[in-house]
């Protein structure tokens, strides 16, 4: 049997050469002799120009763009565990256990610096610049000297070398405040942040609640507010307070008399290299920051993060982007917020370079452009003026058919995969865009609040970078999602990180269920924070029994393992910047405006600003508009856009006066001239259900609201 069937496959493959041959004849293509005597007949001229011809099209298949490729499969971007009730994880990576670490010598904020300061060489690490002025320089050495002398300062005037010893930090982005963070590092102490958005009442709050002592501040109206609550004795724990800039003999008196000790923290630095201390590594699991959420009602929630939470969550954002993009991190521009916290972290693994803008936003492009920053985290808003700017100088139809067309084309590059910044596209119309970033921009990671998909998508093609988009919360470090390399798909926030796991719970008063796909989101891994500060019940609402984080936000799983945010459990929402609205919180402010009868606040996640609809009071509003000297019935009225100036003026009163910040108040309103026709349903559809509502009835969109 065997001889037989080596002798047939014999047979096969010689009938398979000769059926090659006749095809060979048939095509009746020329011998190579043939050839060569073609070639000989050439004039000189055209031999040269198939030279040339040639050579271009192996230049350009040797040089021709190369698409991103992903790390997995992008049409099954996560996968289900089984026994979780429909828990999904990330495919990105080789063990089924979830991400805690990337480098085994980087499992603290005290590690991750060391490490960057080892690969470095003593590189340079924090930067900042004066106005006209190149960027100066802080050395890894420089910084963890400084950091070192500044953590023994501290201990000599009393501080703890432990977890139990909080350090408040009052100032604006800036390399002291990356020293002021890492000397609580080197010494295993707890880092608070403190900012002006939170207002004094939250700061009188968080000073109390997580019982600092000592406040280190950028400027001394920052030491004043913080002395005007040590004088009405409302923050009795206070005892010092150290200054970054210099500061005036009377702050120095002022804070004699009341008892706080005001210090220069070049003072504090001179004591501790006077008295050096070894330092106090922490461990994974030891208590690193208290971010204190701004939060909508009552008081702001200080979230607890260990060492490990901060590690495990920029390092599956190393596992998602490994390969896709360079980890010799050069440059990089921060942004304030806790969403860009992990990503200074990726920096320092890196060894590579922080850049601080000069502290006035309006001087952001020159500080881009003398950086040049290769990594830019940034919020959506900022997104959005660029866009809007963009399109502000195509001043006429045919630039912007121009600008539009350009665009297109580089669209269809990146929806094949193609991210690149030397196109003829680009060389004709944006390298002017990617030149006011500073020109070696090769990532953008936006989040904080939705960015919007003709945003994204076309700043994906203008800047020829790649252009990330995550979704998480201060209760799970930061991110939670992120979009995968090689998805440049907008509509979504991308797929679990491989540090954490994330389910769908059901939501049965908005009608959202987990067997379809939709229902709150939830949380898991080692990414996730420990609870609130001294707030069991937040906490035990935040985190359930078996560690999962309910964030709040709906979510919707989309056929390719992706995310996306469709709508909010309570009725609280972002604005473009980020910052969380409870609308029932201003209503009930705007309310008690005498000519209002019903109102309703109303926001979008993709704008900056706050407006809404007023129904006038039938009644009382003629008396009210006519006092103002306006005249006429009440439709006419309503139909009056000074009288409507003059409502929500009246309104924004109350606002300042009621304490609401300057996100929180309208800068637009239409008037209705008649009564909501359902609201007698408010006693028996939930507020969310209410809201829902008189969005489709109104219109939103349709009443232009938004200016």
């Amino acid at each position: 049997p065997a001889p037989l069937l080596a002798l047939a496959e014999f047979a096969v493959s010689l009938v398979e050469k000769m059926q090659a041959q006749e095809i060979l004849r048939s095509l009746r293509l020329p011998e190579f002799d043939d050839l060569s005597q073609f070639f000989r007949n050439l004039p000189t001229t055209a031999l040269v120009g198939i030279g040339a011809f040639a050579a271009v099209v192996a230049y350009w298949f040797a040089s021709r763009p190369k698409a991103v490729k992903p790390p997995c499969d992008l049409r099954m971007q996560s996968e289900e565990v089984e026994g979780l009730d429909g828990a999904r994880r990330s495919v990105i990576g080789d063990s089924p256990q979830l991400l805690t670490h990337y480098y085994d010598d980087a499992r603290t904020m005290y590690e991750v610096f060391r490490r960057g300061f080892s690969i470095s060489e003593n590189g340079p690490c924090l930067g900042f610049r004066k106005p006209k002025q190149p960027y100066q320089w802080l050395s890894y050495r420089e910084v963890a000297e400084r950091a070192e002398a500044l953590g023994s300062g501290l201990l000599q005037q009393g501080c703890k070398p432990c977890t139990k010893q909080f350090i408040g930090v009052f100032a604006q982005n800036r390399p002291e405040w990356i020293i002021s963070e890492l000397a609580c590092y080197t010494y295993s102490m707890v880092v608070v942040p403190l900012y002006d958005t939170l207002g004094p009442g939250a700061i009188r709050y968080i000073v109390n609640t997580a019982d600092i002592s000592t406040v280190i501040c950028d400027k001394p109206e920052k030491a004043r507010t913080l002395l005007d609550h040590v004088e009405r004795r409302e923050t009795p724990g206070l005892s010092s307070i150290i200054l970054m800039d210099p500061f005036e003999k009377e702050l120095l008196e002022r804070g004699r008399r009341c008892g706080v000790r005001i210090q220069t923290m070049q003072e504090v630095e001179d004591c501790g290299r006077e008295s050096r201390h070894a330092p106090v590594p922490p461990r994974p699991e030891d208590l690193s920051i208290v971010c204190f959420t701004s939060g909508t009602t009552g008081n702001p929630k200080g979230a607890m993060l260990t060492h490990g939470n901060v590690v495990a969550d920029f390092s599956g954002f190393l596992k998602v982007t490994e390969g896709c993009c360079t980890t010799g991190i050069t440059s990089k521009e921060v942004t304030r917020g806790l969403f860009f916290f992990p990503s200074q972290s990726v920096v320092y693994c890196h060894g590579g370079r922080i850049g601080f803008f000069q502290g006035d936003i309006r001087l952001l492009s020159d500080d881009m452009k003398a950086l040049r920053p290769t990594i830019f985290p940034v919020v959506p808003r900022l997104l959005n003026r660029m866009y809007d700017k963009i399109f502000s100088q195509a001043d006429t139809s045919l630039k912007r058919w121009i600008l539009e067309f350009a665009a297109k084309r580089k669209k269809a590059e990146v929806r094949n995969g193609i991210i690149r910044n030397d196109s003829l596209w680009d060389k004709l119309f944006f390298n002017k865009i990617q030149a006011s970033l500073g020109g070696c921009v090769r990532m953008i990671v936006t989040g904080a609040a939705p960015a919007s998909p003709t945003v994204l998508g076309f700043l994906r093609a203008a800047l020829g970078c790649q252009v990330y988009e995550g979704y998480g919360q201060t209760e799970c470090t930061a991110g939670c999602t992120f979009t995968t390399p090689g998805d440049w798909t907008s509509g979504h926030v991308g797929a679990p990180l491989p540090c954490n796991l994330i389910r769908l719970k059901d939501v049965e008063e908005l009608n959202y269920f987990a067997s379809k796909g939709e229902g709150e989101i939830c949380v898991k891994g080692p990414n996730v924070f420990k609870g609130y500060l001294k707030d069991e019940e937040k906490t035990t609402e935040a985190l359930d029994q078996e560690g999962w984080l309910h964030t709040g936000d709906i979510g919707k799983w989309l056929p390719n393992g992706t995310l996306k945010i469709i709508d909010r459990k309570k009725h609280i929402f972002k604005l473009a910047q980020g910052e969380y609205i409870a609308p029932e919180k201003i209503e009930n402010i705007y309310i008690r405006s005498d000519p209002v009868a019903q109102i309703y606040v109303h926001g979008d996640s993709l704008q900056a600003f706050l407006v809404g609809i007023v129904v006038p009071d039938s009644e009382v509003m003629p008396g009210w508009a006519k006092k103002r000297g306006f005249d006429g019935t009440y439709s006419e009225l309503c139909k009056n856009k000074e009288l409507k100036k003059a409502i929500m003026e009246d309104m924004v009163r109350l606002g300042k006066e009621s304490g609401l910040h300057s996100f929180e108040q309208w800068i637009g309103l239409c008037m209705l001239n008649r009564f909501v026709a359902f609201v007698v349903l408010l006693h028996i559809l939930p507020v969310a259900g209410i809201q829902g509502l008189l969005k489709k009835r109104f219109n939103t969109d349709k009443l232009d609201l938004f200016p």
